[in-house]
């Protein structure tokens, strides 16, 4: 009885101090209704049209999570991401139980396959470390938003993989060394800080199909490392469609000069579309630019808003989830 007293406390005592209520209570110290971020997911009706919320406690939370396709319209809202970790340390050379290797996708440590997904101060991290591809968080699902949220790793940390699949990060911070933001989707980043860690070599890879009009976008972001001046690649096309755009981004020194890579395919010179608008910083050598890439005129840039780059036929406007949040 005293506990379930304690559980009915901490629920409204949370939502007291956020100034909102939460359907489920995520906490590693027995506090809330469920230890383990996939217990609540589980918990949740399969394709419930309205937002169920999570409130996830600050540690460390070791799992390998599914967000299945029928758990929609979940959003999973930590405290601080500084203290808000959600963890896996698999690797595509890993072995499974039966002595196969994971692969990329195999090693992934949060698969995220439900629309609506939404998630907010919380960090995502693939723990293996320098040892080949380790994703941290793979992103399917149609109308997914992370904000100021952290995703770690090295060697493909991010991969938005879903080929109609929209996505938008707000303020948040992305790391990796190779690749590490790799996939087919439609991606928006904004405000966010993008670090190439040292001994890293190419930021992006995307693998557009030829009929999507977006790939990744980054919009007002930061280029950050700790790597040697001039010894990473904005981007290099995984399939021969990759769609990668900079707007008013700044671009550290370790950024080369020639900025984009052809992955040694010179038919995707042809087929690929790298470019830039309002590119500032040590990083940003317009003039020295592969001569494939496209300088974007003022008029070309002003179409790479998050409206227009995600509406898709529903009209769908992330920043309104975000700014609905933050009023509460």
């Amino acid at each position: 009885m005293k506990k379930s007293i304690l559980y009915i406390l901490a629920f409204f005592l949370s939502g007291f101090l956020f100034g909102q209520d939460f359907d489920f209570v995520v906490s590693k110290d027995g506090s809330g209704d469920f230890q383990t971020i996939q217990a609540a997911f589980d918990a949740v009706p399969d394709f419930r049209k309205n937002e169920t919320r999570i409130l996830l406690k600050p540690g460390v939370y070791k799992e390998k999570l599914v967000l299945a396709a029928s758990k929609t319209n979940i959003s999973l809202i930590g405290e601080d991401a500084e203290t808000t970790l959600v963890t896996h340390d698999d690797f595509a050379q890993k072995k499974n139980k039966f002595g196969e290797e994971m692969g990329t996708t195999g090693s992934t440590s949060f698969f995220v396959f439900g629309d609506g997904f939404y998630a907010k101060n919380i960090t995502f991290e693939n723990s293996a470390g320098p040892v080949g591809q380790a994703v941290a968080v793979r992103v399917d699902g149609d109308k997914v938003v992370f904000e100021k949220c952290r995703f770690l790793g090295f060697q493909d940390t991010l991969y938005p993989h879903g080929d109609r699949s929209r996505q938008y990060y707000k303020d948040c911070y992305i790391e990796g060394t190779t690749d590490f933001i790799f996939g087919w989707s439609t991606a928006v980043f904004e405000n966010c800080e993008i670090f190439s860690k040292k001994g890293g070599s190419y930021v992006t890879a995307a693998s557009t199909e030829e009929a999507t009009e977006f790939g990744f976008v980054f919009v007002d972001c930061k280029l950050t490392s700790d790597a040697e001046i001039g010894s990473v690649y904005l981007g290099r096309p995984w399939r021969d469609y990759a769609q990668t755009v900079f707007i008013n981004t700044e671009m550290g020194a370790h950024i080369k000069p020639e900025g984009w890579h052809n992955w040694s395919k010179p038919n995707a010179e042809k087929t690929a579309f790298y470019a830039e608008f309002g590119s500032k910083g040590p990083g940003a050598n317009a003039t020295q630019r592969v001569s494939w890439s496209h300088q974007l005129t003022e008029k070309e840039g002003t179409k790479y808003t998050v409206k227009a780059i995600l509406a898709g036929t529903d009209g769908w406007d992330p920043t309104e989830k975000i700014t609905r949040e933050n009023k509460n």
